[in-house]
C-alpha cells in the first residue's frame, strides 16, 4: 500500500508528468534513488501503470468526438467477443469500455468532420454485429478532463 511519500511523488507527476526524476525527487523530499525505488515498487505493485502522452485530438485537426452507447443483442453466445473483435479493427474508435447494465458498451469515436463522421458511422459502426440499439452523444465541451484526485 502507498505511504504518504509515495501519494505525495505521484501527486508531483501528476501536476507536472514532463518533469525529470531530479525534479520530482526534489519536489517530494526524497533523494533521486528513493524516487526510482519507490516508482519501480509502484509499477511492479500495478498502482503505476506507466506514462503516456495525452492528444489534443482536435489541435490535429479530428473536429468530433462522439461517444456510442451500444446495447447488444445477447441471443448470440459469442455477440461480446464478435463484437470487441470488430470494433478494435475500426481506427477512429480511441475508447472502448465495457459496462454490466442496460448498455453493454461505450466507445469513443473521433473524425475529422461531420462528412466523416457520417462516413465512419454508416460504413463502420452501423456495420458492426450484433447491435440491438445504439445511442449517439455528440461532445460540444470538455468541461474537467482530469485523472487527479485527491492523494
Amino acid at each position: 500500500m502507498p505511504d504518504d511519500t509515495d501519494r505525495r511523488i505521484l501527486r508531483h507527476m501528476m501536476a507536472d508528468p514532463s518533469a525529470s526524476n531530479a525534479q520530482l525527487a526534489e519536489r517530494a523530499g526524497v533523494t533521486t534513488a528513493s524516487l526510482w525505488r519507490r516508482i519501480e515498487r509502484l509499477r511492479e505493485a500495478g498502482v503505476l501503470k506507466g506514462v503516456q502522452a495525452r492528444i489534443d485530438w482536435r489541435a490535429l485537426g479530428w473536429e468530433v468526438q462522439v461517444s456510442l452507447r451500444f446495447t447488444l443483442d445477447k441471443t448470440n453466445p459469442r455477440a461480446f467477443d464478435e463484437f470487441l473483435a470488430a470494433v478494435r479493427a475500426v481506427p477512429e474508435v480511441i475508447e472502448i469500455q465495457s459496462f454490466l447494465g442496460s448498455v453493454d458498451w461505450r466507445l469513443s469515436v473521433i473524425a475529422r468532420d461531420m462528412a466523416h463522421w457520417q462516413q465512419v458511422y454508416r460504413d463502420r459502426i452501423l456495420t458492426l454485429p450484433h447491435i440491438a440499439d445504439i445511442d449517439a452523444l455528440m461532445l460540444v465541451s470538455t468541461i474537467k478532463d482530469s485523472e487527479d484526485l485527491a492523494l
